[in-house]
Formats: C-alpha cells, structure tokens, sequence
C-alpha cells in the first residue's frame, strides 16, 4: 500500500513538474524570459520591515525573495516572500498592479523567485505587510519544494540537499548565520589581541602537527606526490621563527577517518601561536575568547547544550591528567613505575592497548576511557605524558610529562595547546621516534620534517600555542546535535555508490 502511495506522489510531482516547464516556455515565447533578468534592486530585507515597522510605515520598498506561500482570493491574494532575513507578507491587487499581471501573478508557483515593490502597511489582522504596486518575476522554479508544513524532514536529503534545507528550515538557516557570526566575533577578538591572520599551504610533501592519516594524491606538473594537511601547526611556527610574533589561521584540514556525529573527513581548524609565553598563556587566551564569542554571539555566557547548562562565566577547572584518572578512575598513575604495571592495571581494568603502547599511552588510554565523559563544564586537562606529545615541551621537574593541556566542555575535546618544543635537537629524537611507530604500522605517526628542523635551528623563541576545533564550537553555541549541522556541505557517500 505503502509502495503504490509513493508511485502515485511520484506521477503527481512529475506532473507538477511538467506544468512549470510548460509555463516556462510560455514566458519565454512571448519574449519574458525570466532567466534573462540581470538584476533586480532592493531597498531592504523583510526584518528591516517588520523592525522598524513605524519608521517604514507608509513607504515605498522594493524587496526581492522567494514565494513560499499563495492564496489567491479572486481580485486580490496574498503571497508570503521569505528572503535571506526572514518571511515577509505582500498583498497584491488586481487593481493595484493591473489586470495583466494580475493574471501573470495567479500563475507564479511557491519557488519562484520575484521582485516586490510597494508601500508598507498593516493588515486588519495586524500582520506587516507590503501592498504591492508592481510584481517581477525574477527566476522560475522547475522543481517542487517539499510539502510546506513539514518542511525537509529527512536527515540524509538535508545534507545532501542544503539549499533545499536552509529554504525550508529557518533553523538550519539560522545555525549557518550565527556560525559566520562565531567566525567573525573569533578573528575580532583575536585581532584586537594583536593577532596577525595567515594563509598557509594546503596541500604539503609531508603532513604533520597532528596524529591522523592523510589523504595522498599526485601533481602531476612536477611528477610528485602531496598530501592534504592534517593541521596548520608546522608552517604557522615557521612564521614564529620569522618573527611573526602572533599568528593564527583559520581554515580547512583534511584527515582520511571515519565519519561520525563529531567527525568529519574535512573540518575547520584554527591554530594560534604566541611567541613568548607558554600553555599557561594558552588558558588565559582560551577561557577570555570563548567567553568574548559566546556573549558577543548569544548575549550570555550560559549556554545550553542538549538540556544541559555550561558556564563560561565561572573560572575554568584546571587539573593534570593525572589527577584526573586518579579522580575518575580511581588509579593513581604516580604509583605506576614500569610498563608492566601500566599494563597489568589495563588488563584489570579491561582497558585495551596495543603491543607499541608504552606507560604515557596506557594512561592516555584511561583518561579517554573513564575521565572524558565527566567533563561537562569547561575544564583545562593538563600535562600529558611525553609518549602522545611529539612536539610539546617537556616539564622541566618531571620530563616524563609536557607542558599541554586539552579544553574539555560536554565532554568534548575542543582545544589542545602546548608550550612548543623550540629545541631542535630534541624534536629530532621525537621525530625519530616517531618514524619508529610509523614503521610499526601506525598510520597516525608523524615523518621528520627536516625544514622544520632547519628552522628550529635558526631559532623560535619560547612560544605557546593552540588547536581549536571550530565545528564543535560552533556545535555548542549553536545546540546542533551533530557536526553536520553546522557543516554546509558535510562529507557524504555517493548515492550511486
């Protein structure tokens, strides 16, 4: 019964469709192409209507939009426009924009695309409105929007089909405004902050700064291979040896994983870096510019996630990784002294671990498993263990521990910083260790970076910087459930695949 209602709304749709080409054709024999349209000029939005209604009332406007409604009621209708702000209502009268294009105005469908131009008014409901004196069609629609009512419903098509979704769901509209928003009020603060905003290369010979595989392809111009980065850490603290001494990029990095509602393969990455400071600096930095976004964007620095409440306002929790295992899980990792130790408390534990895992790992191993998921208010996790480090200064009292910290809210990483390793001799025996697991078949290890090296050797100053994952930013301050959400154009597989 099912499959036949569908068949059915299937012929009715291509029917539907049928008809607009028809009147397409129309149009354009009687020389009124609405495609040759170049441009149409506006005066306003619809919200700056419906704001400053007293101020606007009485006068002529010209707005442009498209037709999401229609009732038409003999020798006058109604017809609701929706442009980039919002919905606005127009009435149109025979007798206002003449017979002809009265009769032209009856045959527009919802999708078309018009101009308006009229005087502003009341309606004896009470409802902002614009009288209409003239009606242009700018853009016929040929495909049919989904039932009004229900908007776009199914997930899949929302991502696959944005332009329809950000049509048909103010919300999703709404979430990609604030979201430019977040990136605005983000580069502001950052700016007034002494913060110079670069550009960095996207496509590298050897894709480090960050534990993740890489996306390979070939140029062919110069016969080589590149990869896509991963992270924009290497060359902005290039810039730093430069003399750069504030540097931050925003932009795209590509890490060949899965999907899920907190990945995606492409995702939005900002990475800053401080010349003489250290992760100290970096938690000063991170609680003032997430407080300044979130208040500069939302009006307050209480924010609501999935029901639940996070303050921004309070000081953020600081506490070692440690600390925090030891609090959650109920180990005390300054009692672990051997590999063994760290093993068999895994094994206990039921904590899984790799044959290449060494002591830092297993205690990162437990952090993931028993600390994160409590970090609901925004917390500062420091001082991780030198193994998941490679490019982070050690703690000059316990080398086996660096300066870093990761920013924790939900129970989210959103941020991960160091106070960077500046010391070329030891980021080469970091490297080196690396290339080691990467030989033991870790995909995520990173290469040696020789002209990194190189530049170490000419000399970066103490420097402190940080990782921030702006879709999951953007996520929080939005309440958006999944990355997706706040993504346009989310990675998604073909349909004919």
């Amino acid at each position: 019964m099912a499959e036949q209602q569908k068949k059915v709304q299937e012929q009715d749709i291509n029917q539907l469709r049928k008809v607009r080409r028809e009147k397409l054709a129309e149009l354009q024999s009687s020389g009124r192409n609405p495609f040759e349209i170049t441009k149409y000029d506006t005066t306003c939005h619809a919200i700056d209507i419906k704001n400053n209604y007293e101020e606007m009332e009485g006068k002529q406007v010209r707005l442009a939009g498209r037709v999401m409604q229609k009732r038409v009621m003999g020798k006058a209708s109604f017809c609701n426009i929706l442009d980039q702000s919002g919905n606005i209502q127009s009435y149109v009268a025979r007798d206002s924009i003449g017979e002809e294009a009265y009769k032209d105005f009856k045959k527009m469908d919802i999708g078309d695309i018009v101009g308006i131009e009229g005087e502003v008014f009341k309606t004896k409901t009470g409802e902002i409105s614009v009288h209409a004196a003239a009606v242009t069609l700018l853009s016929k629609s040929l495909q049919i929007l989904p039932e009004k009512f229900h908007g776009l419903t199914n997930t899949d098509m929302r991502y696959r089909q944005r332009y329809v979704d950000l049509i048909m769901n103010p919300e999703a509209r709404d979430t990609f405004i604030k979201r430019s928003k977040i990136l605005s009020s983000i580069r502001r603060y950052l700016d007034g902050q002494g913060f110079l905003e670069v550009e960095t290369p996207m496509l590298v010979s050897n894709a480090g700064g960050a534990a993740a595989r890489p996306f390979e392809t070939h140029f062919n111009a110069l016969s080589e291979d590149f990869k896509l980065r991963i992270s924009l850490e290497l060359y902005l603290k290039r810039l730093i040896v430069g003399g750069l001494e504030r540097v931050y990029e925003i932009g795209r990095v590509f890490r060949n994983e899965g999907l899920d509602t907190r990945h995606n393969p492409e995702f939005t990455l900002m990475e800053l870096y401080q010349a003489y400071t250290d992760y100290n600096g970096m938690m000063d930095l991170t609680e003032n510019l997430y407080r300044h976004v979130a208040q500069e964007v939302l009006g307050t620095t209480t924010i609501t996630y999935n029901g639940v409440e996070m303050d921004l306002g309070k000081p953020f929790e600081r506490i070692t990784m440690i600390d925090a295992v030891k609090k959650y899980a109920g180990v005390d990792w300054n009692e672990v002294e051997t590999l063994e130790q760290a093993r068999a408390l895994a094994r206990e534990h039921h904590v899984e671990f790799e044959e290449r895992h060494k002591k830092g790992d297993i205690l990162s191993l437990f952090f993931e498993e028993f600390a994160e998921e409590h970090l609901i208010q925004p917390t500062f996790v420091m001082d991780h263990p030198i193994e998941i480090s490679p490019l982070t200064k050690k703690k000059p009292e316990n080398p086996d521990y660096v300066e870093r910290f990761e920013f924790f809210m939900n129970g989210w990483e959103m941020a991960n910083a160091y106070s960077e390793l500046n010391d070329p001799i030891d980021q080469r025996e970091r490297f080196r260790a690396q290339e080691e697991l990467l030989a033991q078949g870790d995909e995520e290890a990173n290469t040696t970076d020789e002209d990194f090296l190189n530049a170490l050797e000419i000399g970066m100053p103490p420097t402190g910087g940080i990782g921030f994952g702006i879709d999951r930013m953007c996520m929080l301050l939005t309440d958006a459930a999944a990355i997706r959400d706040v993504l346009l154009f989310p990675t998604m597989k073909s349909l004919d695949k």
